[in-house]
């Protein structure tokens, strides 16, 4: 990139002005790994703090085949046809291949797409959870920035990565299907500790009755769950992407939750809960590209690591070395 392609004053203004064109060449820079463009990153983002924070963050997830993609054109499309403008971002750290979901189904968000209205941008190729993760948070603060007051936060990965979406939206939709023989699985793996609501999709055709049994479920799961906040009761629902019913349902739900948890405080507390802990994040993943990438230090962490593994080195006493070499 040229210098005033990375100039972060002209980035910055490009992105205020809602220029799509400069927004992607941002977010690339956001992605990039190389020092220097690291450096303008930082000082882009902090430019545009003062124009972030005013949108909906709404993070999705969902067992494979429980339509999140499908829900997402959906979403998106209710959306934009109501006057919003909508980000879709993924936090995917497990893809090499096709760089998270969002392009592998692209066609089944065949008319969000193509929405002048929506954004849509998938998460780095590779790389760690936490190092995926930040590069999320700094891309939804770009798309803020440029005007998108909804951003959509969609989770790809397994594991911790529900964990990771969770602490940077302010809502968390966990999406179910029915039939499916495992309907209580995520009672089973604890994402659904984390949700505002469960959503069960595919609530159509032959399928309704089964819907309605699995959502009937969910309600009676979730009273031995003790709530995330005592503002919200989480709501469980029933919906179709496909053919669109109980879309409006859903969205009114999220809608109704920002107004009430803004008007508790809870929204701005939350908010700087995760600003705080993306803090520890980004520390935490600067000392590990640290040991990573200096190879003296690469080295003697080697050194110790097969100290430790033979049993000549007690682990709190390598733990002690490795950290002097970092000064710490």
């Amino acid at each position: 990139m040229s210098a005033r392609r990375l100039d972060p004053a002209s980035l910055a203004a490009g992105i205020r002005a809602g220029d799509r064109a400069v927004l992607a060449r941002a977010i690339t820079l956001i992605e990039s790994t190389r020092a220097d463009h690291r450096q303008t990153a930082h000082r882009l983002v902090q430019e545009l703090l003062p124009a972030t924070g005013k949108a909906v963050r709404l993070g999705i997830t969902g067992a494979p085949g429980a339509g999140k993609s499908t829900t997402i054109d959906a979403l998106g499309t209710h959306l934009t046809r109501s006057g919003h403008k909508v980000a879709v971002l993924a936090v995917d750290p497990s893809s090499s291949r096709t760089g998270g979901s969002i392009l592998g189904d692209k066609t089944r968000m065949a008319r969000l797409s193509l929405d002048p209205d929506a954004f849509i941008r998938p998460s780095p190729s590779s790389g760690t959870l936490g190092g995926v993760a930040a590069k999320t948070r700094e891309t939804m603060l770009l798309c803020e920035a440029a005007g998108y007051d909804v951003i959509i936060v969609e989770t790809v990965g397994v594991g911790q990565s529900e964990t990771a979406v969770a602490d940077m939206t302010d809502f968390f939709l966990v999406l179910m299907v029915a039939g499916s023989g495992d309907e209580l699985q995520g009672i089973k793996k604890g994402i659904v500790e984390l949700a505002d609501m469960i959503a069960v999709n595919k609530a159509d055709g032959d399928n309704i009755a089964r819907a309605n049994v699995a959502a009937a479920d969910f309600r009676s799961a979730l009273h031995i769950l003790q709530p995330r906040s005592p503002t919200w009761m989480v709501p469980v629902i029933t919906y179709s992407a496909l053919t669109g019913a109980g879309i409006d349902t859903l969205w009114n739900h999220v809608a109704d939750y920002q107004r009430k948890m803004t008007a508790s405080g809870e929204l701005t507390a939350r908010r700087r809960d995760q600003q705080v802990k993306w803090m520890w994040t980004l520390l935490e993943e600067r000392l590990a590209a640290r040991l990573r990438g200096d190879p003296t230090v690469r080295g003697k962490v080697r050194q110790a690591e097969s100290a430790v593994a033979a049993g000549t080195l007690a682990p709190t006493l390598a733990v002690e070395e490795i950290a002097s070499l970092l000064g710490l």
